[in-house]
């Protein structure tokens, strides 16, 4: 099995983290739900985070069988879709954002 993890560090911008996570939920997650074939789909929302360590207020986690699976998600629609409104979300809710992916296999 393989997870894939997308990290948004930065900063969200004041008094826009609950606009953001019902953006996140209504428009973003059920595209990411759509990466098939995925085996799990979890958005996680930063609660704690290190004191001098990079803030993480976003990470998504997607888990696939193989990385014939992953290759095929990578090339999804849903995909396409999601990694197209990107930019515009980024912009409308962070003041500073990275996005940082990493493959784990477990």
């Amino acid at each position: 099995m393989l997870t894939k993890y997308a990290f948004f560090t930065g900063t969200v911008k004041p008094g826009m983290e609950d606009d953001m996570r019902r953006h996140v939920e209504s428009v973003l997650q059920p595209l990411w739900e759509q990466f098939q074939p995925s085996e799990q789909v979890r958005v996680l929302y930063g609660f704690e985070q290190e004191p001098n360590g990079p803030t993480i207020p976003l990470a998504l986690a997607v888990t696939y069988r193989d990385e014939t699976a992953m290759a095929q998600a990578m090339d999804s629609k849903a995909r396409h879709d999601a990694k197209a409104l990107l930019p515009e979300f980024q912009s409308r809710f962070f003041d500073d954002v990275t996005l940082w992916h990493y493959v784990f296999q477990h």
